[in-house]
């Protein structure tokens, strides 16, 4: 696989896990990362397990298991060092939702700058600034209380 789908591929699968409902294995992405967050002590940044204790303090999961919403990620650039073990990538994310009581909707946008490393032939997260929301819109049904978190 070409290193550049490799790096895209971390993305959508992130994307994947949370809308799934799994917030374990979305937060493992991050085992070796620093992660930007809204609200976050010390140097502004948490690790997976930090990241997995947001989440479970704000995503509101429904019956199904899941937050009954869609992350879809677009507008990708990625660049990787000369020496190929190192890259950087800037994306949109856009988030949608539907409940039984909650109409198909954008509940917000924003960006995300992610930073990779790979190792013995993998890439994996080493930093996400995940504190960059630009637009907000109803958010009630997706957090529980209703708070922005800086998705």
């Amino acid at each position: 696989m070409h290193d550049v789908q490799a790096i895209l591929n971390l993305l959508y699968i992130y994307a994947e896990r949370i809308d799934s409902g799994d917030l374990d294995g979305a937060a493992a992405l991050f085992t070796h990362a620093r992660v930007k967050m809204q609200g976050a002590s010390g140097n502004g940044t948490v690790d997976a397990a930090g990241v997995r204790e947001v989440w479970e303090h704000f995503i509101a999961l429904y019956p199904d298991g899941t937050p009954r919403t869609k992350h879809v990620i677009t507008n990708p650039i990625v660049d990787i060092d000369d020496a190929g073990i190192r890259a950087a990538c800037r994306s949109y994310y856009t988030v949608v939702q539907q409940t039984d009581d909650y109409p198909l909707q954008v509940v917000c946008a924003g960006r995300y700058h992610d930073e990779f490393e790979k190792v013995d032939g993998a890439w994996r997260y080493c930093y996400r600034d995940y504190s960059l929301l630009d637009l907000v819109g109803d958010f009630r049904a997706h957090a529980k209380s209703g708070d922005v978190y800086g998705e």
